[in-house]
């Protein structure tokens, strides 16, 4: 008899909520009675699952800053997760966690080299966190081209989760096993695409999950007896979900996934599995294509995140935001790679080394002595430093999440605003290049339908507060 298989992967993220200049995330009131959403979602979801010991019976991906916070807030739950990893880790060779690209960035709009540090970035962090190589990756909404899954494959990442309406075919696609997506140079990645009937119910119908044992029944059962028979391969059926629901988005969902993971399911003849395990397990040979640009929370493709699209409708203020982190982000990268030429640096083997200084590793005179036989003035070191930190900040200004909701006048979109400003402050700092009236002309057509408030308002708030803190400058070391 063929064997009945199901895995359910948690997306577990929070975009960056961190001042720029203090490092410290503000008081949010939306978050009541908790002082900031983190700590709020941490609350309801990422410590009682820890606690429950879900992590360890799904897949699941954290994002990197979110685990960077949660590391300084709650080293208890963090060392849960990882041991619940390690479990699976020394029990079957594999682990269970997946690694996610860095800033939660969506890569199909991101040119090459900042794929290659988003998605280096998110392994190094990987490693560092649960000390071991990462086999799959966590694409942000599972927005996907093919440059990025060859950057993933050249990394050493083995495998991916998408919709299943992200492969390109006409026919019937058959979810309940993984597919090879050839790359050029006779590269592949595997893909496993999730089911789509199973986590529509899970992420939007909060009744069928109200009970565990009349989803199995109800839901997960048919799905075993319409289209598995004896005889045939093993088969999958995997359900993705943002973790997050799993106790916040949805109340008493993190018992819900504790009680279907094991008491539901005992003697129903199913196993519990993760897409590490499963290719070690079952090897495929069947291929597919993928359609570029396209994600799990846009049918528009990646419209969402750069224009007016039907998900969000009404939204003018999405392309020129788009526009003006593009147009800024290229000049900021301009003066970057001119001042690493004149020291002789590769600047984007620097950049994607410098993962290591923001994890605290090793620090940026370190740095530059592993990757330079040059000697460096103290003066060259705190330029360089400079440069590499206004390259972090440009990397924050492109999170998924500013572009997410249907009004510039949020948190999200406010804080990549800051980001960017501080990207032009620390550049201007370091060369005297000055791109405020750039920046500012650009960011005057980002503006809010709701409040009116405009992105060059923001931009100006936040160069205030950094000339004012300019005399006690915060350190470019990252603990």
């Amino acid at each position: 008899m063929s064997e009945k298989a199901l895995c359910i992967h948690g997306h577990f993220y929070q975009p960056p909520r961190e001042d720029p200049l203090t490092g410290i995330i503000p008081l949010e009131q939306g978050a009541s009675p908790y002082h900031d959403w983190n700590e709020k979602i941490l609350n309801e979801c990422y410590r009682p699952n820890a606690e429950l010991g879900n992590f360890e019976r799904i897949s699941f991906n954290i994002g990197p800053t979110l685990f960077r916070w949660m590391v300084n807030a709650d080293p208890m739950t963090c060392s849960r997760i990882v041991l619940q990893d390690r479990r699976n880790l020394e029990r079957y060779g594999v682990g269970n966690a997946m690694a996610q690209a860095y800033n939660h960035t969506i890569l199909p709009l991101a040119n090459r080299t900042d794929k290659v540090t988003q998605i280096s970035w998110g392994v190094a962090e990987f490693e560092y966190r649960f000390n071991h190589r990462p086999l799959g990756m966590w694409l942000p909404e599972t927005a996907v081209d093919l440059e990025t899954l060859t950057v993933m494959a050249d990394l050493g990442i083995e495998f991916t989760i998408l919709a299943p309406w992200q492969a390109d075919t006409s026919l019937f696609m058959d979810s309940s096993e993984p597919y090879r997506v050839m790359l050029p140079g006779g590269r592949s990645m595997m893909v496993f695409f999730y089911q789509q009937e199973l986590s529509t119910r899970v992420s939007f119908d909060p009744g069928s999950t109200s009970n565990a044992d009349n989803f199995l029944i109800n839901h997960i059962l048919p799905h075993y007896k319409n289209g598995f028979h004896p005889g045939d391969p093993a088969k999958l059926l995997m359900i993705a979900s943002d973790g997050e629901l799993y106790g916040h988005h949805q109340r008493f969902r993190d018992k819900f996934l504790a009680y279907l993971l094991n008491d539901a399911m005992l003697d129903r003849n199913i196993r519990v599995i993760y897409p590490g395990l499963w290719l070690k397990q079952y090897p495929t040979t069947r291929t597919i294509r993928i359609r570029e640009n396209t994600s799990w929370s846009c049918h528009h493709g990646v419209t969402r995140w750069m224009d007016t699209c039907d998900c969000t409708p009404g939204n003018p203020w999405k392309a020129p935001l788009r526009l003006a982190f593009n147009q800024l982000g290229d000049d900021i990268n301009q003066l970057y790679v001119d001042a690493m030429k004149l020291y002789g640096l590769d600047p984007w083997e620097l950049r994607n080394e410098y993962i290591h200084v923001i994890l605290g590793e090793y620090s940026v005179s370190d740095l530059l002595h592993s990757t330079s036989r040059k000697s460096f003035s103290s003066e060259d070191v705190q330029k360089i430093s400079l440069l590499l930190a206004a390259q972090r900040e440009r990397q924050r200004m492109f999170t998924s999440c500013g572009w997410f909701f249907d009004d510039f006048d949020r948190i999200e979109p406010r804080n990549n605003v800051a980001y960017c400003t501080q990207a032009v402050w620390l550049t201007y700092q370091a060369t005297g290049v000055n791109l405020t009236n750039r920046a500012l002309k650009l960011f005057k057509l980002v503006k809010s339908q709701r409040s009116g408030l405009t992105a060059n308002v923001v931009f100006n708030q936040h160069l205030i507060r950094a000339k004012q803190a300019l005399d006690t400058p915060q350190p470019l070391e990252f603990a």
